[in-house]
């Protein structure tokens, strides 16, 4: 959409979007799509019999701080990528953050490691499904994270869907993480982060139709 087409449109509609509106309409897309995915992770893996045990555990809090900082970075962007004219700012450098200091931690652990269980360190017991079980629980905030954009300004809709994606993939993560008994920092920054990308990349796929005026 050209930049005269904006303006015509904005000025039928009346307004851009108030950070009111955006605000309700996302957190309505959070609150049921964090319980869609924790209620589907219930229903279709269920929750670690060891929850109380595992929960004494610092790598347990860490395994769940991860995904909620990368939701918390994947909201504030698309917040701002629902409003026409609004950077971006320090967006992208809090999404990178929480990825880069689990990479940090992965690597400091693998170093540590002895070279014969490495391997066993990355790829745990669950590599083959992890991520696309967290795909999975993607779905419900990622659907209404699309649904709260739809409904907003986005102008580029590339970015916008993928972070929609990312915010429905963080917020499956956290869901999963309360089955997934994988502890291990490295399986971490391999699979969680691969399972976050699928729906950022359906997003980006998907963001052109879905998300056009």
């Amino acid at each position: 959409m050209r930049t005269d087409e904006l303006v015509a449109l904005l000025a039928r509609a009346g307004a851009a979007p108030g950070a009111g509106a955006v605000g309700r309409r996302y957190a309505a897309a959070l609150g049921w799509g964090a319980f869609g995915a924790t209620l589907l992770m219930a229903l279709t893996q269920g929750v670690r019999p060891d929850l109380g045990d595992a929960a004494r555990l610092p790598m347990f809090w860490i395994k769940l701080a991860f995904p909620a900082a990368v939701a918390g970075a994947a909201l504030l962007a698309a917040v701002r990528l629902s409003r026409p004219g609004v950077a971006l700012r320090r967006a992208p450098l809090l999404l990178a953050a929480p990825v880069l200091a689990l990479w940090a931690l992965a690597a400091a652990a693998l170093a540590g490691a002895p070279a014969a269980s490495r391997e066993a360190m990355v790829l745990g017991h669950t590599a083959s499904v992890c991520p696309w079980n967290i795909a999975l629980m993607s779905v419900p905030t990622f659907v209404l994270a699309l649904w709260a954009m739809h409904g907003l300004a986005p102008t580029r809709p590339v970015v916008s869907g993928a972070a929609s994606g990312l915010l429905g993939g963080a917020v499956g993560a956290l869901a999963y993480a309360l089955h997934c008994p994988e502890m291990d920092a490295p399986f971490l920054a391999v699979w969680y982060v691969a399972g976050m990308l699928i729906p950022t990349a359906v997003g980006a796929l998907v963001g052109p139709y879905v998300l056009r005026w």
